[in-house]
């Protein structure tokens, strides 16, 4: 495999997170609402399907103490972002 190439591997299981926030965003930095804005969260108790990617991991990682954050095993049908 060359640079550029794709395996056919790396498809075939595609991790799902559901993203709940459990934590209002009052009092914490910028940085912090702006991550929990950009996963597409706005009010508590609010949640969204993301697939993984290291991306989306360091989000969480940034804002782990205001998030819940679920692994789904079976693939999600409808809208994903």
């Amino acid at each position: 495999m060359g640079w550029g190439e794709v395996s056919a591997d790396l498809f075939d299981e595609v991790i799902m997170l559901k993203i709940t926030l459990k934590r209002s965003l009052i009092g914490f930095n910028k940085k912090q609402r702006g991550s929990v804005r950009a996963l597409g969260l706005g009010k508590v108790g609010s949640w969204v399907l993301h697939t993984d990617s290291p991306q989306i991991r360091g989000m969480i990682k940034k804002t782990c103490h205001l998030l819940q954050v679920e692994e789904l095993a079976e693939p999600v049908e409808g809208e994903v972002k």
